[in-house]
């Protein structure tokens, strides 16, 4: 059974009004789809606390949300939400849902290894970005980083997730 982890889907900005709502970033693709998770974990991967989402409202300039306290109480004061402010959001992997065919999540393609289609190590993706363009690995093999578009049948030639490879039409030398 793999291990439960967290994957982070956004960041408390600021408050928002005087009693107790919050301002989001999401990083969701739309942004309001992080609020499709009614329970999310606030702080660090290991620590932090579970929390519910009491009420939330898209706005013109982003999301803004109502949260319960770690025992479970709305924050209903300004003060008290402050205080959240820089805190990350994630939600369990197992509570996602799975990604349509041919579709990842990122945090599911960090920690791949990935390889040219002649079989030469690339390196090791430690980030996702994008470019405006496209969706783009971010590789380290310990000395040389480097960025490959995640470009489907053009560059990335295959994807195995429970291998932990992907397969890139690339060079070692680009």
């Amino acid at each position: 059974m793999e291990q439960s982890r967290r994957v982070t889907l956004g960041k408390i900005a600021g408050v928002f009004g005087i009693k107790g709502w919050l301002k989001i970033v999401s990083h969701t693709r739309p942004i309001d789809n992080i609020l499709d998770y009614k329970h999310w974990w606030l702080g660090s991967e290991t620590g932090g606390y579970r929390t519910a989402v009491v009420a939330s409202r898209v706005q013109p300039n982003g999301i803004v949300v109502q949260l319960c306290n770690a025992a479970g109480i709305p924050i209903d004061d300004r003060d008290i939400a402050a205080a959240l402010v820089g805190q990350d959001i994630a939600v369990e992997r197992v509570e996602m849902p799975a990604a349509p065919a041919g579709q990842y999540y990122w945090a599911d393609l960090i920690g791949l290894d990935v390889v040219s289609k002649d079989n030469e190590p690339l390196g090791r993706v430690t980030a996702m970005m994008e470019n405006g363009a496209q969706d783009v690995l971010v590789l380290s093999d310990g000395e040389i980083e480097r960025l490959i578009p995640f470009v489907r049948e053009a560059i990335i030639v295959s994807v195995d997730l429970p291998a932990q490879k992907i397969v890139a039409d690339w060079s070692p030398d680009y």
